[in-house]
């Protein structure tokens, strides 16, 4: 399975080159044959004529946004029937984790902490809780896959842009072990969030107040539902 960040990832990464290249027709087959697609099997998917891809990859007609986006969608559709095995491959020339980070946004207009904590149904469990702390992105990472796959060296990746963000660590047993990365990392997030569970342990709560970190335990049912509140309250903040 691959998540939707990486998905949304990739699906830009196509876009952008296609749109930056001076040959479009070009860049459309060469992204066609690098996800292994026939002409045919695309059209089918795409809802029109083969000749019609044809026509667009020999430059008689211009892509547009609209096809663009039904064209990297048709792309991803036939990759998924397949494990996604190209946008997996994908992922890794680009260094994006597929196994550990589940979801992450760079925000142009802050979220406050007292906003994060009524969006993740969270609780603070430290003595660290400026409401008017503003941040400005969050990354949700599957702790779990992050203690089987990612090396230290990853944490910038999980960083993002900008250290004023908040991390949310799901599959949370009592939080130790994000609690010690995050303290031996070079570079501290402005909140974390633990979910997966309904107690913390006292050396993680420790951990975070001597770094000055505020850490939220959420309450929300289950990381799908997470993942969709954070995306839905911050829809207005990119």
């Amino acid at each position: 399975m691959v998540s939707d960040y990486v998905r949304e990832i990739i699906a830009k990464r196509i876009a952008g080159d296609i749109v930056m290249s001076n040959e479009h027709g070009s860049a459309l087959r060469r992204w066609r044959e690098i996800f292994n697609a026939t002409q045919q099997e695309l059209a089918r998917i795409m809802g029109i004529s083969a000749s019609v891809i044809s026509d667009y990859e020999k430059g008689r007609r211009s892509p547009g946004v609209k096809f663009l986006r039904r064209f990297v969608d048709a792309l991803l559709l036939i990759d998924s029937k397949r494990d996604w095995a190209t946008v997996k491959q994908l992922a890794r020339s680009l260094s994006i984790n597929v196994g550990a980070i589940l979801d992450a946004r760079e925000l142009s207009i802050p979220l406050t902490l007292a906003e994060l904590v009524d969006v993740v149904e969270g609780i603070i469990v430290n003595s660290h809780a400026n409401p008017r702390l503003e941040l400005y992105g969050y990354t949700i990472i599957d702790s779990i896959g992050a203690i089987e796959t990612m090396s230290g060296n990853e944490f910038w990746q999980i960083m993002g842009t900008t250290s004023r963000r908040a991390l949310v660590f799901t599959k949370v047993h009592l939080g130790r072990s994000p609690m010690i990365a995050v303290r031996v990392a070079p570079v501290k997030p402005a909140a974390v969030v633990f979910h997966g569970s309904r107690k913390v342990d006292p050396l993680a709560i420790r951990l975070a107040d001597r770094e000055g970190i505020p850490l939220i335990l959420s309450l929300k049912e289950d990381p799908k539902s997470l993942i969709s509140a954070l995306r839905n309250a911050t829809s207005l903040h990119l």
